[in-house]
């Protein structure tokens, strides 16, 4: 199976001695994160996140499915992760690594079971018919920070992402194109966020937004999901090392702080991407043709 090149004994110690005096590789403070930039697609629901060297790509769609017996009120939603080779040549297709089942639990907690999506909302008649929503996440370039990215490349697709109108009448629903009905927006309850804490030094060094050479030594990580109203909605933590309890609040703290400038971040590239898009001129056009 395909394998990483592993970091040399010399760059290992390099980096602990570096950080057990206070520097990092690239100069950040141990509590912040690398440029983040954010750009989405020109169909809704498409999300293009880059986080230092770290590239993924989310993208939502639906289609009309009949619903779980045992859910006869909501819709369907599923995330679904994909490593591209080219990001790392530990990755290979078809053969999920540790990572993938980890960053899949992850997103698998953070986003579906903390209850970020309404799936009620989804829901066309109880019991026949529902929308059903799919998350697919591409990780393109590999270079640290996996989950904080894909949290928010799948957080920024929902929040971008629209669903066809629909008219129920009996039993019968009937969904509308774009150019019939403007599409609708998700029904998104709160908007978490992953925040992961890479710990050296028997945990006596946090270290926020590691890159993939931080990432090959540490001793362990803790990975916050919150929301920007600082409601938990997870704690996942990973490596033998334990954490110290107040270690960990002022990690929660540390994480809320990040949260809410993410949180905004998003809102506003979502912001600047409506005012890209000639909504008036669609609007105007739909008017002039049921007017004839």
């Amino acid at each position: 199976m395909p394998r990483a090149a592993e970091i040399s004994v010399n760059e290992r110690e390099f980096i602990l001695q570096g950080l057990k005096e206070n520097i990092r590789l690239d100069g950040r403070p141990f509590d912040a994160f690398r440029s983040l930039e954010l750009n989405f697609g020109d169909e809704h629901g498409v999300a293009d996140v880059q986080l230092g060297k770290t590239r993924v790509i989310a993208r939502v769609s639906a289609e009309v499915t009949a619903p779980f017996v045992d859910r006869k009120f909501d819709g369907i939603f599923n995330i679904s992760t994909e490593f591209s080779p080219m990001a790392s040549p530990a990755f290979e297709i078809g053969r999920p690594t540790e990572a993938e089942n980890i960053l899949s639990r992850i997103l698998e907690k953070a986003i579906r079971r903390s209850g970020a999506l309404d799936t009620e909302s989804l829901c066309i008649i109880a019991g026949l018919k529902c929308f059903s929503l799919r998350a697919d996440l591409h990780v393109l370039d590999h270079d640290g920070g996996l989950i904080d990215a894909s949290c928010i490349a799948v957080i920024a697709a929902l929040q971008h992402f629209r669903r066809p109108d629909v008219a129920v009448e009996g039993e019968n629903a009937t969904i509308f194109s774009i150019r019939e009905r403007e599409p609708i927006p998700l029904s998104i309850l709160h908007h978490p966020i992953c925040v992961t804490f890479s710990y050296y030094n028997a945990g006596g060094i946090m270290l926020v937004d590691a890159n993939l050479a931080e990432e090959q030594v540490r001793e362990g990580e803790v990975v916050i999901t919150m929301n920007r109203h600082g409601e938990v909605c997870q704690i996942a933590k990973y490596g033998g090392v334990s954490v110290d309890a107040l270690a960990l609040l002022n990690c929660t703290s540390v994480a809320l702080e990040k949260v809410k400038d993410i949180t905004k971040f998003i809102q506003r590239r979502l912001e600047e991407d409506a005012k890209k898009r000639d909504v008036g001129g669609l609007i105007a056009e739909l008017s002039a043709e049921n007017a004839r």
